[in-house]
């Protein structure tokens, strides 16, 4: 609640009508002075955050621990104890992606030349070794050696895999320029890709043609992968808000397609599909946040924790679903985890269908 003092007038600012107590029985508008202290802005500020008299952190305890209750509750018409859904999901996203932007998920800084070769030098000898043990392994598990054996299992120490250890350090080479001999498929040029395509259309043209001319493009001008690389990670962020946005009602449609027409309305489905965005959004801040910490972490026993503590939060994020699903939608045990599986494996492949979606277009702004 607000501590601003209250204004001795009790004729409202706002409407004009007579105020009894604080606030105006006709807009609602606290009636305190319109002046006060600087120390008001800030104190004003978290209480618009936390929603007034601790109702948002309320609504984040049952958000978090009681799976489906703000959707029951607020279904049942009772919307005054807890923040609204539409509110309550803009919120938490507003500072999930704040954190995400304070302390970036990715940093692409391969270093110095020296740090750059030190790195691809340890990973192409560990690619190495792994199969060369394989090899290893295949041999000795054989009944009987022939001499030819013998002389594998010797040599095998020795002689590096040249082919394979030559793709690896082409592909790690991020500080270079795409190379003239790399195309697009088998297209090494645009006007190439552009006379086949001509020859030959597909349905696929509309998104296949744009993505082949970016990458001619961007071959034209010489940047390098790994500018690609921190242009499509840095757009990629500041579009997913857009697309979760653009995904929740797709996420409502598949409720609906999958329960009753009459019982359920498509807004029921939406408060529902808020509700668990709104869930998500705060379980993947505290994943990053364990994750930040085990970054920086070097002590055992800790990372053991927060690593069981990682996988007990992604493990959630699947229990929570069936159980706040079959709470609000109150199915049978085994038809609601039917349903609930079918809903939710629907939902990862249209999820992952749309980020390959933002990877594209993400690729497509990079200039």
């Amino acid at each position: 609640m607000s501590h601003g003092k209250i204004r001795e007038d009790k004729t409202c600012l706002n409407c004009g009508h007579q105020v009894e107590e604080r606030y105006c029985p006709s807009c609602g508008q606290e009636n305190i002075e319109r002046r006060q202290p600087f120390h008001f802005l800030f104190t004003h500020f978290v209480e618009d955050f936390t929603h007034y008299d601790g109702q948002f952190w309320g609504t984040v305890k049952n958000l978090l621990f009681k799976p489906g209750k703000l959707t029951n509750v607020y279904l049942e018409g009772k919307r005054q104890k807890f923040v609204p859904p539409v509110k309550l999901y803009i919120f938490v996203s507003f500072i999930t992606f704040f954190v995400f932007a304070l302390f970036p998920m990715m940093t692409l800084n391969f270093g110095s030349k020296k740090d750059i070769n030190a790195s691809k030098t340890k990973f192409l000898e560990q690619m190495k070794s792994m199969k060369t043990q394989k090899m290893l392994d295949s041999i000795k598990s054989k009944k009987i050696l022939t001499p030819q054996d013998s002389v594998t299992i010797k040599s095998l120490s020795t002689i590096p895999d040249s082919a394979q250890i030559d793709d690896l350090e082409d592909i790690l080479e991020m500080n270079k320029k795409i190379d003239d001999n790399v195309g697009y498929g088998r297209y090494k040029t645009r006007k190439s890709y552009d006379s086949a395509a001509a020859k030959n259309p597909s349905v696929f043209d509309l998104i296949q043609t744009p993505v082949a001319h970016k990458f001619f493009e961007l071959k034209e001008n010489g940047v390098t992968k790994e500018e690609i690389m921190k242009n499509m990670v840095e757009k990629s962020f500041h579009n997913l808000p857009k697309a979760l946005f653009i995904y929740l009602p797709l996420f409502a449609f598949f409720l609906w397609i999958f329960h009753s027409k009459k019982k359920w309305w498509y807004f029921d489905h939406g408060i529902f599909t808020l509700h668990y965005f709104s869930f998500l959004l705060l379980n993947i801040l505290l994943i990053f946040l364990v994750a930040k910490i085990i970054s920086f972490s070097s002590f055992g026993p800790l990372n053991l924790i927060l690593y069981l503590t990682l996988f007990g939060l992604l493990f959630y994020i699947v229990i929570y679903f069936f159980v706040a699903h079959r709470r609000v939608y109150r199915s049978h045990g085994i038809v609601s985890f039917i349903v609930g599986s079918t809903l939710f494996t629907l939902n990862f492949f249209a999820f992952m269908f749309l980020v390959v979606g933002l990877a594209i277009v993400s690729f497509l702004m990079i200039h």
